[in-house]
């Protein structure tokens, strides 16, 4: 039985999955939390996709795919809110607009002009392939994105329930609504080379909804939000360790399992009331 358990923890490229794991879940599941609370699930998901054409366009240029990366997700975004607030047309449609056809051009420059940059790794990640440097870069983004917000989540946190109140109370409302967009286009690169583009929606949006269903303070919210993503990846990449498949899709289906179950939780609650 022991050795069962600890077999996963004894091949270098499963270490290095489990240390990635540690890595990118803190600030995925703390952002999270902020994304359920402003209702900006659907803009982490159109983020991640948006990030493409600049992976592409960086590689042509030899630029840093994560610079290129970082660009396109942050100005699609920026893009995004200029459009929203100049026109009649609804936040949430200018999104998928926006993000569709930013995907779209990054499916299309990656066909017309092929790299040796794939896809799939790009699309939906390569746990089992990262290395020293990709852990380096990871942690480099994830280290300074889960202090800020570590030590911000008072103000981000009445920014998102009340800007009003925020903007009276002093606070750079401004600086703090393009501060956390450009945390999420930092974290999606983070989470680039581990989880890729798609299922990194599922680590910015499962912790922070499961920990909403279980629990009424925001300040506990963040605190069960990362236990889960933690507990979720490391249990995530073990089974896939076990039962031969892919890590990450196992992750999010584990935090998809949870989520259910949360919910279960809280219908009962409301029940028995």
């Amino acid at each position: 039985m022991i050795e069962t358990i600890l077999q996963p923890f004894q091949f270098p490229f499963m270490q290095n999955a489990f240390l990635i794991a540690l890595i990118i879940a803190p600030p995925t599941a703390l952002l999270s939390c902020f994304l359920v609370l402003k209702g900006w699930a659907l803009m982490g998901d159109a983020v991640s996709h948006a990030v493409l054409p600049g992976i592409v366009l960086a590689h042509m240029a030899g630029l840093p795919l994560l610079a290129g990366a970082f660009v396109a997700g942050l100005g699609s975004a920026l893009l995004t809110g200029y459009l929203a607030d100049n026109s009649r047309i609804k936040r949430d449609t200018v999104m998928g607009v926006v993000f569709s056809a930013m995907f779209a051009l990054g499916i299309v420059l990656h066909t017309a002009f092929p790299t040796d940059v794939h896809l799939d790794h790009i699309l939906f990640g390569n746990m089992l392939g990262v290395g020293q440097g990709d852990l380096l870069t990871a942690a480099a983004i994830a280290g300074p994105v889960t202090l800020y917000l570590g030590l911000k989540w008072r103000d981000l946190m009445l920014h998102a329930f009340d800007p009003a109140q925020a903007r009276v109370s002093g606070l750079n409302t401004g600086l703090l609504h393009y501060g956390l967009l450009a945390i999420l286009a930092l974290t999606i690169v983070a989470t680039l080379t581990s989880v890729g583009l798609i299922l990194a929606i599922g680590l910015l949006i499962a912790p922070g909804a499961i920990a909403f269903l279980l629990v009424r303070s925001f300040g506990h919210m963040l605190i069960v939000a990362t236990v889960i993503c933690l507990a979720a990846m490391v249990l995530g990449i073990w089974l896939s360790f076990h039962v031969d498949s892919a890590p990450a899709p196992t992750v999010v289906l584990i935090l998809s399992g949870t989520f259910l179950l949360a919910f279960l939780v809280r219908m009962l609650k409301v029940r028995s009331a």
